[in-house]
């Protein structure tokens, strides 16, 4: 895959990310693309926004996806590193490959995806670093929250 089109898929989360954050959410975005670069569904971080703890960007997109026999030939684009929950769902469901925006903030569980066989690039993408540091800047509890720690020393 051509690094114009990594950026592109990257691009559709990095939006949902803005949209989460203009909704009073934590600013993390993911969509979920076939084989030939299909989307079959995107979406972002909205435990505040539904009171949902279990609302990550990963479980956003992938519920909109909608139902599927195999996963093993899609790709999760992300904005951050998935956390455990999230890294979970792509073994569990056998997602081929991830593709994360930004691991310098968090780093989430994408390691131990790659040791398991799936295809992990971290982009280190400026505008994702940027997105998440000026976010944990402004708003450490909710930060902390997401990542669940409960009280950060």
């Amino acid at each position: 895959m051509s690094i114009e089109s990594v950026e592109a898929l990257l691009e559709v989360a990095y939006g949902e990310a803005l949209r989460g954050l203009s909704e009073g959410g934590v600013p993390i975005g993911a969509a979920l693309f076939d084989a030939d670069g299909t989307l079959l569904g995107s979406g972002h971080n909205r435990r505040v926004q539904s009171g949902d703890p279990s609302m990550h960007a990963e479980t956003d997109a992938f519920r909109a996806a909608g139902r599927r026999r195999d996963y093993r030939s899609t790709t999760m684009v992300t904005t951050l590193s998935p956390c455990w929950y999230c890294s979970g769902l792509v073994r569990q469901f056998g997602i081929g490959a991830v593709i994360v925006g930004e691991a310098s903030t968090f780093h989430g569980g994408h390691d131990w995806l790659a040791e398991h066989g799936v295809r992990v690039t971290v982009l280190e993408d400026r505008r994702c670093v940027d997105l998440m540091t000026a976010f944990i800047a402004d708003q450490p509890a909710l930060w902390f929250e997401d990542i669940g720690v409960a009280d950060p020393e």
